[in-house]
């Protein structure tokens, strides 16, 4: 069966979870604040222990939908050795972590267990 095709305009904006541990929790809040410095997005707070589904120390990017072409690359080429989750903002917080996300660097598991079917409204 082929899947459902969801309009792209259903996309309102994008999560990139940098995450780090003690050893590289300097480069990854550098990454993260370079990003801020250069995009107009919001960086979260740079959390060392993990938070809701994260399994492992993160600090939050989030950014429009039209951001996308220049925010990806820019982290691509940025990262180093930093793993980054990305995932689509849609409305389906369940959906867009675990059948929608993009992974740089190795894939970590995530608890799916913590996150609602429906999510709350984003500010972007």
């Amino acid at each position: 069966m082929a899947p459902t095709l969801t309009p792209v305009t259903d996309i309102h904006g994008y999560h990139a979870h940098v995450y780090f541990d003690a050893d590289s929790q300097a480069a990854a809040k550098a990454l993260c604040e370079g990003a801020a410095a250069l995009f107009p997005l919001k960086m979260g707070r740079m959390h060392a222990q993990p938070v809701g589904p994260h399994p492992d120390g993160s600090c939050q990017l989030a950014f429009k939908a039209a951001l996308f072409g220049e925010v990806i690359p820019w982290l691509t080429l940025n990262r180093g050795s930093l793993v980054v989750f990305i995932h689509p903002i849609t409305g389906h917080d369940l959906i867009d972590h675990r059948d929608r996300a993009i992974w740089m660097g190795a894939v970590r598991p995530l608890d799916l267990s913590v996150l609602p079917e429906e999510s709350p409204t984003y500010d972007l």
